[in-house]
């Protein structure tokens, strides 16, 4: 019975142990709720019948060889076994589903992370188990048990310790990690008690000397009386080896005696142990017998030293023996999650995406076919599907194909060694040995790797409910059940999805599958029946969350009830809300399902006519068509056969086969412009996006000029104001100094000062004429500022509308010495005019 029958079974014990126990109580009672016991039955054998669709379902889709590979990367026996149970439970809610698969992928964050990985190679869990069972029980702990808690300890500690070193170098750490993160950090280790083990227990197991003083008096007296009798031994042989040459010691039962090659050891007196015809004696000399004596007793109290100290250590590891379960039954499920983890990354797995479906004819999720989600919002490539699943593998396919290739490669290297060893003499070629083909192995390296499993592209959009593919035998049909059934059991207990793009796949509660021979024996059921009884269970239990995968429907009977019978119980599957049922079948009566009902989609699997092979690639949107007829005709069958059955076939027949293969012209032809659409549309976003940063860099230069001109403009406008109230600072200094010799100018200082200040407050020039003024000063040619007056000539001094003589020039400072009348003035070379 497998592991999901047992669930079941144990689950629904208690109810007949309950209706046991009212049967035998009360009888009466017991009459008056038959009712509810008749419905407890008619529970079981749902839940029974249920299991066994189930597991009948799970066996033909080889559910149970991907659990024993999946859990091959576990590094504990226990955490193997967990896992199969893990994978076995199939009674996991959305939600758990979810868990599980965080659990997963946070184990790939710490194997990509290097420093965290889970590896429990070092621990031995059985011995742990064994050490906490004794301790239970309080039974002294053995050694090589102890060293393994001890080890389990050290373990848990040192990934505790490189997760909170990777925590603390990056805080995103801790979020990736998790729910492991939770986990690992609640580890409780109890050092103290490693410190104990290891002071006490040595690497082999065995107690040190120094584990007590007791023990260590004892082991000491053991040695010195074992020394003692073997210098006996020896000069008793050394004695006796004249006259008996065959003696030996031997040690019988812990006591050291003499073992002789003859009957009879007359120069040895002792105790006769054993003596027989012609197989020698065994002798306990007289001699040795207080030595074997005393050495018993120096041997017994070693190992009642020895029982001493592990019941110490025993009582020490009772005191956290909850903690130590803990850790133990921690390890096991992380060891689950790092098979899981592993065997996605072993076989280039990538992380689905888990969605709960609402049901029959409800949308479901976008998703964005190029497997980018952080596409140009502006440019979206968007479909809503029940089932993305991009170039899928079929998980026991490729380990088979990676096997195939590891053993071909590893005979490669045999024989290439045993080559280089013949050609250096090593070994000697055998007679009649065949030398070994080097050049074939290698070509069969070459072919394997050629040969790489097909991987399935499936995209099924949300409105379909029933998918028909169609195609030739051997064209792969099977296995695309296969691959699609697997991934969605894979999806659902945590496991990554072996495909090389992120698939979108719906929560299913459960996979039905009828594939492969049913003929039932026990039953007296042929092929056909055996086939019927599978889909009639799988319609009783399927719900609107269940995927439900039929090859070959209605086949193994007369074609036109088969075709009849299939189209009937898809219909059925479509108006009853399965979630999506995938039917693969050889009636062509099926293929017109999509035209009259939108819930319906066909498929079928491509044919290379050329090659006369199929290519195990799906066609979407077409329905296969009949090759049999042009096979033949290129494999050479006379014309007169192949046009004979064209005729029996049917004009009607081959105006269909005429229509498919247009349509698969069509279906060709559009499957090109899409992608030459899809080449033009990058194009035109890379075109896009490239107009839009000149554009952005042209706005950011323009911006940069206006700034910096501004700036110019700024800086010269305070410059020449700066230069104005120097000029007016300037002039009022100097009408003080001339109004200050005579009361005539006094009166005229006074007149210049009002009128100095009627132009500085009233008829200062605008801020722009200033500027404009000094921007014109500045530019002034070397040649104008170089026509400098000289002493003696008159100037005309503006400021005062007087004429005056230049006493002295100062070209350093721009400044001149004019004398007006009886007044000597110092002004700039701009105050005045030649």
């Amino acid at each position: 019975m497998n592991c999901c029958a047992l669930f079941l079974n144990s689950t629904l014990f208690p109810i007949t142990i309950n209706i046991k126990s009212v049967m035998f109580k009360n009888q009466s009672f017991f009459l008056r709720q038959s009712s509810v016991v008749s419905a407890n039955l008619s529970t079981v054998t749902k839940h029974k019948s249920l299991s066994s669709v189930y597991s009948n379902s799970l066996r033909v889709l080889e559910w149970d060889k991907l659990c024993d590979s999946v859990s091959s990367f576990a590094t504990t026996s226990f955490g193997r076994e967990a896992t199969k149970a893990q994978l076995w439970s199939l009674n996991q809610t959305y939600e758990e589903s979810l868990r599980l698969l965080e659990e997963t992928n946070a184990a790939v964050e710490m194997y990509n992370h290097g420093g965290c990985r889970l590896d429990f190679t070092g621990i031995d869990v059985v011995l742990v188990k064994s050490a906490i069972q004794q301790a239970r029980r309080s039974l002294p702990v053995d050694g090589n048990a102890a060293m393994a808690v001890a080890a389990l300890l050290q373990h848990c500690e040192t990934l505790q310790l490189n997760l909170k070193a990777a925590i603390k170098e990056d805080a995103d750490w801790y979020r990736r990690f998790m729910p492991l993160t939770e986990e690992i950090t609640g580890f409780v280790i109890n050092r103290s008690l490693v410190k104990l083990i290891l002071q006490i227990i040595d690497e082999d197991g065995s107690v040190k000397d120094s584990a007590s003083p007791t023990l260590k008096l004892s082991r000491e007296q053991v040695r010195m009386l074992e020394r003692k009798i073997y210098q006996l031994m020896d000069s008793l042989i050394r004695s006796e080896k004249n006259e008996t040459p065959f003696l030996e010691v031997s040690n019988i039962d812990g006591r050291w005696c003499i073992k002789s090659g003859v009957d009879q050891l007359k120069g040895v007196k002792g105790l006769l142990l054993y003596s027989g015809s012609g197989r020698g004696s065994i002798v306990e000399p007289l001699s040795a017998v207080p030595l074997n004596d005393e050495l018993q007793q120096a041997r017994a109290s070693v190992a009642k030293a020895e029982a001493d100290v592990l019941s110490m250590l025993t009582e020490k590891m009772q005191i956290d023996l909850d903690e130590i379960e803990k850790l133990l039954n921690s390890i096991i499920q992380l060891d689950v999650v790092n098979a899981r983890a592993t065997f996605g990354l072993s076989f280039g797995g990538t992380y689905p995406d888990l969605f709960l479906s609402k049901g029959s004819g409800s949308s479901t999720s976008v998703v964005y076919p190029s497997g980018n989600k952080n596409s140009n919002a502006s440019y979206p490539i968007k479909r809503e599907w029940t089932l993305y699943l991009p170039k899928a593998y079929h998980p026991l396919l490729l380990q088979q194909h990676r096997q195939n290739l590891q053993k071909a490669r590893k005979d490669v290297s045999n024989a290439t060694s045993d080559i280089r060893r013949k050609q250096q003499g090593e070994i000697m070629a055998r007679k009649g040995e065949k030398d070994v083909d080097l050049p074939s192995l290698k070509m069969q390296v070459t072919a394997l790797e050629q040969a790489h499993p097909v991987p399935v592209d499936f995209f099924v959009n949300h409105k379909t409910r029933v998918l028909v593919i169609t195609g030739p035998n051997t064209g792969g049909k099977t296995i695309c059940l296969k691959t699609v059934g697997l991934a969605a059991m894979m999806a659902k207990s945590g496991l990554y999805v072996l495909a090389s793009e992120s698939v979108k796949i719906p929560w299913f509660d459960a996979v039905f599958a009828d594939i492969g021979d049913e003929q039932s024996l026990s039953q007296s059921l042929s092929t056909f029946s055996g086939h019927l009884k599978q889909i009639n269970d799988i319609r009783l239990h399927a719900t609107s969350q269940s995927l439900v995968l039929l090859d070959e429907v209605g086949a193994g009977t007369n074609p036109l009830e088969g075709a009849a019978l299939g189209m009937s119980l898809l219909e059925s599957f479509a108006e009853t809300g399965v979630l999506l049922t995938i039917a693969t079948t050889h009636h062509g009566e099926l293929k017109t399902l999509k035209y009259s009902n939108d819930t319906f989609e066909n498929a079928c699997m491509e044919f290379d006519e050329v090659n006369l092979k199929p290519t195990f690639k799906i066609l979407w949107g077409v329905p296969g068509r009949s090759n049999a007829i042009n096979i033949a005709e290129k494999l050479g069958v006379p014309s007169i056969i192949v046009d004979n059955a064209r005729e029996l076939y049917g004009s009607a027949s081959a105006e269909i086969d005429e229509v498919i293969t247009e349509m698969e012209r069509l279906k060709q032809d559009f499957k090109e412009y899409l992608e030459e659409a899809q080449h033009h549309m990058m194009l035109s976003k890379d075109l896009y996006e490239n107009l839009l940063v000149a554009r952005r860099k042209i706005m950011e230069h323009g911006t940069r000029q206006r700034l910096r001109k501004m700036r110019e403009i700024s800086e010269a406008a305070a410059m020449a104001r700066s230069i104005l109230h120097n000029k007016v600072r300037q002039l009022r200094a100097s009408a003080i100094q001339s109004s200050q010799p005579t009361p005539t100018h006094k009166s005229q200082h006074a007149l210049v000062i009002s009128r100095q200040h009627t132009m500085a407050e009233y008829t200062e020039p605008p801020m722009a004429y200033k500027s404009a003024s000094f921007i014109e000063d500045i530019k002034q040619t070397p040649s104008e500022k170089s026509q400098l007056p000289k002493v003696g000539d008159m100037v005309h001094v503006s400021s005062l509308g007087r004429k005056g003589t230049v006493l002295r020039l100062e070209p350093s400072k721009d400044e001149i010495v004019v004398q007006t009348g009886n007044m000597k003035l110092k002004l700039k070379l701009i105050d005045i005019e030649k």
